[in-house]
C-alpha cells in the first residue's frame, strides 16, 4: 500500500516510529488532507442519491413483485456499503515490527487490529528492494521527447525474505530511496 500510505522513513518521525524493547515499529501514515475532501463529496453524494430515490424505492418494495424487492434490497446496499468501505478505506493503517528475525504485519481499521501475521525471516537484514512494470513503456518505445512525461517509469517493491525461501511484500514506492531508508530502519533493530 506504500503508494497510498507511506511509511516514515527517519527515526526523528517520533509519532509514527515507535523503539521499544520489541523491537520498532512502522505506523503507515494517514490519507493527504485533500482526500479527505474527496470522502466528504463523496457522503454528500451518496447522501443526496439515497435522499432522492427513497419514495420510489418505498413504493417499489410495498409491490408484490418479487424481483423488484430484491432491486430495492441491492440499491439500498450499495448506497449503505459505497460510503460505509470508502470509511473504512479512510481509517485504515498498516503497522510493521520488527525484532531480530522476527516480522509481525498487522492491519487496522479504526484503530482495532484486524489481521496480524507473523514472518520469522531468513536474517535479520533479509529485506531487498525490486523494480516492477506492469505494462509496456510504450513513450520509451518511441523516442519522442514530447512524451518523456508519459513514460512509465514502475515501482519498487520492498520484500523480505523469509526462513522458508519465499519473498513478504512489505511495501512498494515509486521512490527507491524512501525504500532504502525503510530498509536501514528494519534492518537496524
Amino acid at each position: 500500500m506504500g503508494l497510498m500510505f507511506m511509511f516514515p522513513v527517519s527515526e526523528e518521525e517520533k509519532d509514527r516510529i515507535t523503539i521499544n524493547e520489541k523491537g520498532i515499529t512502522l505506523k503507515s501514515y494517514g490519507l493527504p488532507l485533500v482526500f479527505w475532501g474527496y470522502l466528504s463529496a463523496i457522503l454528500v453524494v451518496v447522501f443526496a442519491m439515497g435522499l432522492a430515490v427513497k419514495g420510489p424505492m418505498i413504493k417499489l418494495y410495498n409491490t408484490d413483485d418479487t424481483i423488484n424487492k430484491v432491486l430495492v434490497l441491492a440499491a439500498a446496499a450499495t448506497i449503505i456499503l459505497v460510503p460505509l468501505s470508502t470509511i473504512l478505506f479512510y481509517f485504515y493503517e498498516k503497522f510493521i515490527t520488527k525484532k531480530d528475525d522476527q516480522l509481525i504485519i498487522t492491519h487496522r481499521v479504526f484503530w482495532l487490529p484486524v489481521f496480524s501475521t507473523k514472518h520469522p525471516l531468513e536474517s535479520k537484514e533479509a529485506f531487498e528492494i525490486l523494480h516492477f512494470m506492469d505494462s509496456p513503456n510504450v513513450a520509451k518505445l518511441q523516442q519522442d521527447p514530447n512524451l518523456k512525461g508519459f513514460e512509465n517509469k514502475g515501482y519498487f517493491q520492498l520484500f523480505a525474505k523469509k526462513k522458508d525461501g519465499k519473498l513478504l511484500l512489505v511495501d512498494r514506492s515509486s521512490r527507491k530511496a524512501d525504500l532504502k531508508k525503510i530498509q536501514m530502519l528494519l534492518s537496524k533493530y
